[in-house]
């Protein structure tokens, strides 16, 4: 994570880049089953909205609203929303999670360190539905953590907080990867006062975290399959 810099958000930008992208990222399923269709939950607690992304070692979401207590996720199938109640869990370095009794729609991590000059996609959920926007990897000597250029979805966009950041290599979705949970824009300023804003997130190093504190993965109860997601 970025350390020794000055947070901030930008004023409100209504301009999304390019079109909503339609995920493809649809599973095979029998006939009657909801399909899994999209690892982005918008997570809802007491003070407000914000975004988390469904693994396969579980949950991660950054907690802005609230860092304990009770939360309402909204989870996007196939055929739909669906809100999903759970308790906060901290994690530790800034990060949260929350179990489930069901089986979400979950993408792999990726421990990687991305590159200055990498490409990643960052994709959130707002009014309008599912956004994704590639940006760039940047680097900044006064900082340390992984930086990226703003997506403008994100400016002004609290909501917008917990998006998740991917690698997607060549463009195919089977080997879309988690890398970095983005967690707001900051500004750095110079010694001759250049104004410097980048897009900080919490990346690979941090999503460790996830893996270690979930230590009962592919030993833990079975899922639970109910009438309203069969």
């Amino acid at each position: 994570m970025v350390s020794a810099v000055r947070m901030s958000l930008s004023t409100m930008t209504n301009t999304l880049n390019n079109a909503i992208w339609a995920l493809p990222l649809l599973l095979a399923s029998c006939v009657g089953t909801r399909t899994l269709a999209d690892p982005t939950l918008v997570i809802r607690t007491d003070g407000g909205t914000e975004l988390g992304v469904s693994t396969d070692y579980g949950v991660i979401f950054l907690g802005r609203t609230a860092s304990s207590g009770m939360i309402d996720m909204t989870v996007w199938f196939g055929d739909g929303p669906s809100i999903e109640k759970s308790a906060i869990e901290p994690l530790g370095g800034a990060l949260y999670t929350a179990e489930t009794e069901i089986r979400l729609p979950s993408v792999p991590l990726s421990f990687d360190d991305p590159a200055p000059g990498d490409i990643l996609t960052v994709m959130g959920r707002n009014a309008s539905g599912v956004w994704s926007v590639d940006v760039e990897v940047l680097s900044d000597p006064r900082a340390f953590g992984l930086l990226l250029e703003i997506p403008e979805p994100m400016r002004g966009k609290l909501d917008q907080v917990g998006a998740g950041v991917y690698s997607i290599p060549d463009g195919d979705l089977s080997k879309m990867r988690l890398v970095g949970v983005a967690a707001g824009i900051i500004t750095i300023t110079s010694e001759s006062g250049l104004e410097k804003e980048y897009l900080a997130a919490h990346g690979p190093q941090q999503l460790w975290r996830l893996v270690t504190h979930r230590r009962d993965h592919n030993r833990r109860k079975p899922w639970v399959y109910r009438e309203d997601i069969l």
